[in-house]
């Protein structure tokens, strides 16, 4: 695959795409998201091993989405048979994709440390306080205001955005492209930094759509005087963006790398289909 370089409002357009692509099979993309969320709790459930496994599973979880939004394109429903063709490729590219997954593991564990340390576990103490009811609202200010808890909150985020630029094409370069761990790493990093204009649009698009939805249930259930609804459609709200966010991911990629003029049938298409358009 050769990569491409893209104007900075591609960013937008791919936001466009996911919400365009979700509509035409929106039971099937939000059914792989709340089986993938239900899966990552009772991961997330088994001591130790548990969430190692979770966090290891996340590069293979955003591949899943590219290849049903890949099948969704050309027209195909995205079964299983078709979700496993990554995991039923040559034993390269499979190894490949336990080797990403288990360093991205790996480094998010060594955010986490570092976070720890900067904070000096200040975020834990918060969500105890947060999930404990008998809590004063002043101590979890009191808490909030801490300049180390507000370092720790910056480095989590900053590191955790630099982490998803090698993995963010990753997986998808080994899938469709056959490229080595290191080989998808290299690529994806060079792919982001080279069309940073359009992910950083992408980026502020899904911030504003995130902050949006948020003070928009805020302000209308606060005027009809049931602030208690908010928690109710909360939800149903985030299972919406997050779904439609994993199936942007592959319009990024899709416009940032094409096939070889030479490949007569290259695995995607940088071009969104008429009805798209």
């Amino acid at each position: 695959m050769r990569l491409r370089s893209v104007p900075a409002r591609q960013g937008m357009r791919w936001v466009q795409l996911g919400f365009r692509t979700f509509a035409r099979q929106p039971l099937a993309f939000s059914a792989l998201f709340v089986a993938f969320v239900v899966a990552m709790s009772v991961l997330s459930a088994v001591p130790l091993v548990g969430p190692l496994v979770l966090i290891a599973l996340l590069p293979l979880g955003s591949l899943w989405f590219m290849v049903m939004t890949e099948a969704t394109l050309g027209g195909r429903f995205a079964g299983f048979k078709t979700l496993m063709a990554p995991l039923r490729a040559g034993r390269p590219q499979v190894r490949a994709l336990l080797n990403l997954g288990l360093i991205y593991a790996g480094c998010s564990l060594l955010i986490m440390a570092l976070s720890d340390l900067i904070d000096g576990g200040l975020l834990d103490e918060l969500l105890q306080r947060m999930s404990d009811r008998s809590s004063s609202v002043e101590s979890i200010t009191d808490l909030l205001g801490d300049g180390r808890l507000q370092a720790g909150l910056v480095a989590r985020v900053g590191l955790a955005a630099l982490l998803s630029v090698p993995f963010w094409h990753a997986p998808a370069l080994v899938h469709w492209d056959r490229q080595g761990c290191a080989h998808s790493l290299f690529s994806s990093t060079l792919a982001v930094w080279r069309n940073r204009g359009a992910f950083a649009l992408f980026g502020a698009v899904w911030a504003a759509l995130v902050l949006g939805a948020a003070l928009a249930a805020n302000l209308v259930f606060g005027l009809l005087g049931m602030p208690n609804m908010v928690a109710m459609v909360a939800l149903p709200i985030s299972l919406l963006l997050s779904t439609v966010f994993y199936v942007s991911l592959y319009f990024s990629f899709a416009d940032c790398f094409e096939a070889s003029p030479e490949d007569p049938s290259p695995p995607f298409s940088t071009d969104a289909p008429a009805d798209l358009a």
